[in-house]
């Protein structure tokens, strides 16, 4: 079995989750956040369906570098549920047809993500896939859980049953 075989069940079944749980972003909610500090609900939605197009460069290139983002580029803030779906759908199906064509010896090769001189991840692109896209979109799926909880939204059953989801 190769690296990419092995590897697309379980990148199947995190976007699954995570397309389950941007289903339920209330769109009357999108300017909401729980504190100061933290990003709007529509900003932490935007954030989960842009974080598939990662991947896409964590295997087409060598590095990708914040610094050299152009110029009036902002990250992602959903305007509507169907506008994160939209974007998380293509991204997801971009990234999953870069895993499936590419190589054992490829997903070895290293990918640099940085800001200038900051790195962030620097390490072989398997890696830099677990890690900086799948473990990400994990992360802050389960933050937008939360962000359902708090606003009386039903959260989808992710590994097992939610407290809204018996199943």
């Amino acid at each position: 079995m190769t690296i990419s075989e092995g590897l697309l069940p379980e990148f199947d079944q995190e976007m699954a989750s995570a397309r389950r749980t941007l289903e339920r972003i209330p769109e009357d909610k999108l300017a909401w956040k729980p504190h100061e500090k933290s990003m709007t609900l529509g900003r932490l939605a935007g954030h989960v369906a842009e974080l598939p197009g990662f991947g896409v460069a964590a295997i087409t290139t060598e590095n990708l570098d914040f610094a050299n983002r152009p110029a009036g580029s902002k990250p992602l803030v959903a305007e509507s549920q169907n506008h994160v779906l939209e974007i998380f759908d293509k991204k997801v199906a971009e990234v999953r047809a870069a895993i499936a064509k590419t190589s054992d010896a490829e997903w070895a090769k290293n990918w640099k993500l940085s800001a200038g001189d900051k790195v962030f991840f620097n390490g072989p692109r398997i890696m830099a896939l677990r890690r900086m896209v799948m473990n990400h979109i994990i992360h802050h799926r389960a933050q937008l859980g939360v962000y359902l909880r708090l606003n009386d939204v039903a959260v989808p059953s992710v590994y097992g049953p939610s407290a809204d989801e018996g199943k």
